[in-house]
């Protein structure tokens, strides 16, 4: 059964048993307008990359530094800093995620990065998003209750160069 269903199986057996009623729901203006908007983003990812444009666009891509003659190891840092500073146009975490990690994972194996390399840095990567902004992560707001968040970005230098 999928999470979706699941979910409005639940609300469902919450409404009917009278737990929540449909006024309750409808105060809930803020949830229904991230539910939709997100839906919305993953929806658009997962269809970009079934009608192909995510791989032609990593394709694209990884030709164009190829033809710069970078490495595969400047490329693995273009494209480990640009997925790291997109994350400023999304506002979610999981969305950014959803949108453009298959897309980059594609972009650093089709220049020549070591598969598994590829895929812990993006991993770390999205685990960094937290540190840039108040709002980009659920975890952000730890970071920004009084943590210093610097100490993040030479642990993630660190683990990246070694």
């Amino acid at each position: 059964m999928s999470s979706v269903i699941a979910a409005l199986i639940g609300l469902s057996v919450l409404l009917l048993t009278g737990v929540l009623d449909w006024e309750d729901c409808l105060g809930e203006k803020q949830a229904w307008d991230t539910l939709v908007w997100f839906g919305v983003l993953v929806g658009m990812a997962s269809q970009l990359t079934a009608l192909g444009v995510v791989p032609w666009m990593s394709k694209c891509v990884a030709d164009f530094l190829k033809a710069l003659s970078v490495s595969w190891y400047g490329a693995f840092w273009i494209l480990q800093l640009s997925y790291f500073f997109i994350h400023y146009l999304f506002a979610s975490q999981t969305a950014h995620v959803g949108a453009l990690y298959a897309a980059f994972l594609a972009m650093n194996l089709a220049s020549g990065v070591p598969g598994l390399m590829a895929t812990m840095a993006l991993a770390l990567t999205t685990n960094a998003f937290g540190a840039i902004t108040h709002y980009s992560s659920g975890q952000a707001a730890v970071y920004y209750g009084g943590m210093c968040f610097f100490p993040l970005f030479i642990m993630y230098f660190f683990v990246c160069v070694i």
